[in-house]
């Protein structure tokens, strides 16, 4: 199995990227946490990024081969959980019946999927780091 340097590249490039949206994605929930509105249409709910992966076909690749791949982000998707509410009419964001709306997000959860986040760009960062060390080193080699 062989892979070409601009694939690894590519590959690593894109989760770069896709990790990033994460990580911005997570920080605008914990911006979020503890927010209120006045209905549920109004009230901040937790996004998420949805992955998919991308392959691409190499011609002349036999079906053993390893494809060229990646990951990108098709969507960012708001929860649809119903949101809780308390009666506190004094609030200036409380609806006509005195109800105010609290926000889905999971400051906890959040705080994990944020490290988790970090860590697999951090790996992505890494790879490339060990992948261009190692192209360097093949120069060097080849020059003496």
């Amino acid at each position: 199995m062989t892979y070409r340097l601009d694939g690894i590249m590519n590959i690593m490039a894109s989760g770069l990227s896709a990790q990033s949206i994460r990580m911005n994605a997570t920080a605008s929930n914990l911006a979020n946490a503890g927010s209120m509105g006045d209905s549920e249409e109004n009230t901040y709910r937790s996004k998420h990024p949805v992955f998919q992966e991308v392959k691409q076909q190499i011609a002349g690749l036999s079906g053993g081969d390893q494809q060229i791949g990646g990951v990108r982000v098709i969507d960012i998707m708001k929860s649809q959980k119903p949101l809780q509410s308390h009666y506190d009419p004094d609030n200036p964001l409380a609806d006509k019946d005195g109800r105010v709306f609290m926000t889905d997000v999971d400051p906890i959860a959040e705080m994990t999927d944020m490290i988790a986040a970090s860590k697999e760009y951090t790996a992505d960062v890494e790879v490339m780091n060990t992948t261009k060390s190692l192209l360097l080193k093949t120069i060097r080699a080849m020059n003496t």
